[in-house]
């Protein structure tokens, strides 16, 4: 370990430090938008073998409108169950019944983002190592630089091909 030098330790600081903020982001935008679409749909089921929406009282809400381009499906409640509904000022103020609009859009370009930064960031960190495995001196900084590297290599790889996969299925659709 002592003919480890200081800048190699720093710049393994550095990339570990860069790959782990990577990680985070990623879980934590991940986190984020499951929440925010939860708000929306707060005490609603939705069943996908019927494909349709149930709410707190037990009322169902069915597609009424779908584009399959731009990946929107509304559903809605029969007026007549919402309109006589105890629940509804909590519920919605709209005389036709309750809507949900569910789309893929955004889902799609939150996900391609936030997977497209942590690739950026784990990209860096593996530069960072690859270009100090070429500087480093003595056997013990190699490997341990040769390890990281493969490791964040293998990651920013799996990244990549979710982010592929990610604009086919969208592309597919």
């Amino acid at each position: 370990m002592a003919d480890i030098s200081l800048e190699c330790v720093l710049m393994i600081a550095y990339a570990f430090m860069l790959g782990l903020i990577a990680l985070m982001l990623d879980w934590a935008a991940g986190n984020a938008h499951r929440r925010s679409l939860g708000v929306s749909t707060s005490g609603f089921t939705y069943h996908p073998a019927h494909d349709r929406w149930s709410c707190p009282r037990v009322h169902h809400l069915f597609p009424v409108f779908s584009d399959s381009a731009r990946g929107t499906v509304i559903y809605r409640a029969p007026a007549s169950a919402c309109n006589s509904c105890p629940s509804k000022a909590a519920c919605t103020d709209s005389t036709r019944g309750r809507e949900i609009e569910m789309t893929n859009l955004t889902e799609y370009g939150m996900k391609k983002f936030r997977r497209g930064v942590s690739l950026t960031l784990l990209v860096l960190a593996s530069l960072i190592l690859a270009v100090e495995l070429c500087r480093a001196g003595g056997l013990y900084p190699r490997i341990i630089l040769g390890i990281m590297l493969l490791l964040f290599g293998s990651v920013s790889l799996r990244r990549a091909e979710e982010l592929m996969a990610t604009q086919t299925t969208r592309s597919e659709n």
